[in-house]
């Protein structure tokens, strides 16, 4: 008989729960203790959940007090040296010191978890030296058995993608630290095997990214070690996200499971099963429920394809699973209240994928008919939502295949607008800007909440922004950035913003998800044909513009991000609707330009977070990425000039494609990596304007002057000083006023020391050689 699992489920809560915990003990609200005892509660429920839905396989130790993946490295008591730490179980404070900064210490990189929206803690592993501080997985098998009687399914990052995913070392030293972290995994596994545990499920997502011969080495080394350390235990090698490379190799793997993608890995697993076969002592974990999307999955579809499956694997070594962790979506459908009937009967949060897991489990078991009554009411559901005019506008679809059908370019290249742009606005040397976003004070928030509910008038509502704007717009001037922004006080989140004031999106009330630490985000449902509906920033941006004499930037969301950061619909091509954004996002561009807003940035942080997997698959995605930029952005005058910022991201990989957009000046956070990107302009000419974040604005501390003088003086030595900007590495939302002030004071005075040292090179640069040889003589 075949069971049923999930790889993880959501931590936050369906309250967000989670994120109150953790923020209220930061803020000193509650003691250690408290955040502990709150923490375990909301694990015991979520375990609680999982087990009365009936599923069988229930994961534990997924839950985190900030990052699975900083969780692994401080198990194995890798703590960066700059943090005190000697030994023994690492304490809360250095915990989300690594995570967050200290006063003393800059926090460790953060970047994106694979293709996904979550981002993860990058361990480091210079100058440090494993050790086993504490058996989390041994812990949370231990309380979910003794508390709720839950045989459960100890979740571990495995060794391979750790180490892949680490920084700090040479490649010719990675197997030397596979050596060193080996032992710490089979004493994990032994300690499991004693205490009782059946099956762990070993993470290896890196192995659908791409494995070398080398590779494939380490995972035979890796796999006979952890087998013969704990011969009784099953271990379930699993894998998500896209589909297994070298399949035939990495199913011989000495594992009792092995788990495999089929929502994003479908065609390339299905394939390589039919086509190989698949080996008959060992499980095969069939994630057919999409642990990334929030659309009710085809039943009668995925049931078809377990079918299938079974005709090459029989059902009694079938697992039913999601196609990764739970993490990625909201928590239940059933607290929203207000969506339309049709959208609603479509969804599928976290919740309804654990019913839909157990139905298509009992339907491999008993037979279609078995659940009948089940798979007729879900292909109704979603044909529904598929009939519906929000899917069908053609006359979108018309105007918008059209349109993107020809080549966006602007008027001139980029060298001709550089001149005629600093003719028109006259910037000084290594002009100084921000990203946009401006602290968002409990009073911002209050005030939005207060006139979304009614009680405040929209009027009343449109002062109070005002009153920010002026406040802010003095601010700006006063610490004496040469570039302003109005601040972006009326937007909750860059993306839901935009959604709000377009057509085909709809919008959840508790539908959140982790992005990074506690910051949760609400993400739009784009569940229809998108539409221009009216200008969305114009009012505010002119409003910013006529408190100053310079120049203020528009602000927008790019349609590359805003289709990344949205749930988006699965019956059309991403490709199609990245257009459909482009289209409407063109229309407010111009709308800017029309006011008099001639510096308007259009942002993309998440370019690179949509990249395939699969490097055959990435030129393609880069290509229609990029086209899709351009067309937002390609009517402008020359002298408008176009900025972009991108984030959370490595980007030497795609430097050729950020040449490609062709935006005048594009801003990229480095503060966390700011030595690997410099490396990367070692590597590659770039020659259109460029701003590399000087500090990290997810700590809470002050950079001082010597730090951001270090970062502008490493970078210079890689770009041409007349095109470099000073800025922050991404947008200051979530700051305080005081450390934003003090932050931005100490920016633009590390600015201006490297203007003195620009302008004393180029006046060196051209006096006579013989002068320089006699003033050295003196």
């Amino acid at each position: 008989m075949s069971k049923s699992s999930v790889l993880g489920y959501p931590r936050i809560g369906a309250d967000r729960e989670w994120k109150k915990a953790l923020e209220g003990f930061w803020s000193g609200k509650w003691e250690e203790a408290e955040l502990h005892s709150r923490f375990t509660q909301i694990r015991l429920d979520h375990l609680r959940k999982l087990k009365e839905t009936g599923i069988d396989l229930i994961p534990v130790n997924d839950f985190s007090y900030y990052d699975h993946i900083l969780d692994t490295a401080v198990m194995f008591g890798l703590v960066p040296s700059r943090f005190t730490y000697h030994s023994g179980t690492v304490p809360l404070s250095v915990y989300y010191g690594i995570a967050r900064g200290t006063k003393e210490a800059a926090a460790s990189e953060m970047t994106k978890w694979f293709n996904t929206n979550y981002h993860y803690i990058v361990p480091e592993l210079n100058g440090t030296t494993p050790q086993l501080t504490e058996n989390k997985p041994l812990i949370a098998y231990r309380e979910a058995k003794e508390k709720l009687g839950i045989d459960g399914k100890p979740v571990i990052v495995g060794p391979l993608t750790f180490l892949k995913l680490s920084k700090g070392y040479a490649q010719s030293e990675f197997d030397a630290w596979l050596e060193k972290l080996l032992p710490l995994y089979a004493q994990i596994l032994r300690e499991l095997e004693a205490e009782g545990a059946v099956w762990v499920q070993i993470d290896e997502p890196v192995l659908v990214t791409g494995v070398s011969d080398e590779d494939l080495r380490r995972l035979q080394t890796i796999y006979h070690t952890l087998t013969s350390a704990a011969p009784k235990l099953k271990l379930m090698l699993q894998t998500y996200f896209e589909a297994v490379e070298q399949f035939a190799e990495v199913v011989k793997l000495p594992v009792q499971g092995i788990g495999l993608d089929f929502v994003h890995g479908r065609q390339g697993n299905l394939h390589s099963i039919r086509k190989y076969g698949f080996p008959e002592d060992k499980v095969l974990g069939i994630g057919v429920i999409d642990g990334r999307g929030i659309w009710k999955s085809s039943q009668r579809e995925q049931l078809k394809l377990l079918q299938d499956l079974a005709s090459h694997v029989p059902s009694d070594r079938i697992i039913v699973q999601s196609s990764c962790s739970l993490l990625h979506v909201p928590v239940t459908v059933e607290r929203e209240t207000r969506l339309p009937s049709v959208l609603k009967m479509a969804l599928s949060f976290a919740d309804e994928k654990l019913a839909e897991i157990v139905l298509l489990s009992k339907g491999l078991v008993k037979g279609a008919d078995a659940v009948a009554e089940e798979l007729d009411q879900n292909e109704s559901d979603l044909q529904a939502l598929q009939q519906s005019e929000d899917r069908n506008r053609i006359k979108i679809q018309q105007a918008v295949a059209e349109w993107s059908a020809h080549e966006p370019v602007r008027n001139r290249p980029f060298a001709e607008r550089y001149a005629a742009q600093q003719a028109h606005w006259q910037l000084p040397l290594l002009p100084t800007t921000t990203i946009g976003s401006f602290p968002q004070s409990p009073e911002v928030r209050k005030a939005r909440q207060l006139w979304r509910k009614g009680e405040w008038s929209s009027e009343k509502y449109e002062a109070f922004i005002h009153e920010q704007i002026e406040f802010w717009m003095k601010l700006q001037e006063e610490v004496g950035l040469d570039v302003l922004v109005h601040g972006e006080f009326e937007r909750t989140d860059m993306v839901e913003f935009f959604g709000e004031k377009l057509g085909g999106f709809a919008f959840t009330e508790n539908g959140w998800v982790q992005s990074y630490g506690s910051r949760c985000v609400k993400p739009p449902v784009i569940y229809g044909d998108i539409f221009f509906t009216g200008e969305m920033t114009v009012k505010e941006t002119q409003y910013a513009q006529s408190r100053t004499n310079r120049p203020v930037k528009g602000m927008l969301t790019g349609p590359i991000t805003i289709m990344n950061w949205s749930f988006v619909r699965d019956d059309v091509s991403r490709e199609q609707i990245a257009y459909q954004l482009a289209y409407a996002l063109r229309q407010e561009v111009e709308a800017l330009e029309r006011a008099g807003i001639g510096m308007i940035q259009v942002d993309e942080p998440a370019v690179r977070e949509g990249l395939p997997l699969k490097a055959s698959e990435q030129s393609e995605y880069l290509n229609w990425a990029v086209r899709a930029f351009r067309l937002t952005t390609c009517s402008v005058k020359d002298t408008t000039q176009i900025h972009t910022h991108m984030c959370y991201c490595e980007f030497h990989d795609m430097i050729d494609s950020i040449k490609d957009m062709d935006a005048d000046v594009i801003s990229i956070e480095t503060s966390r990596s700011h030595g690997e990107l410099i490396h990367s302009f070692e590597q590659n000419t770039y020659n259109l304007g460029i701003g590399l974040g000087v500090y990290d604005i997810h700590s809470p501390r002050v950079p001082s002057v010597d730090e951001m003088t270090a970062m502008i003086e490493r970078a210079l030595r890689v770009l041409d000083p007349k095109l470099f900007w000073i800025n922050p590495d991404c947008g200051l939302k979530t700051r305080g006023l005081e450390e934003t002030a003090a932050s931005l004071r100490n920016m633009v005075e590390a600015t201006r020391l490297a203007r003195v040292r620009v302008a004393t090179n180029e006046v060196e640069a051209t006096r006579p050689a013989t002068a320089r040889l006699a003033q050295q003589v003196k």
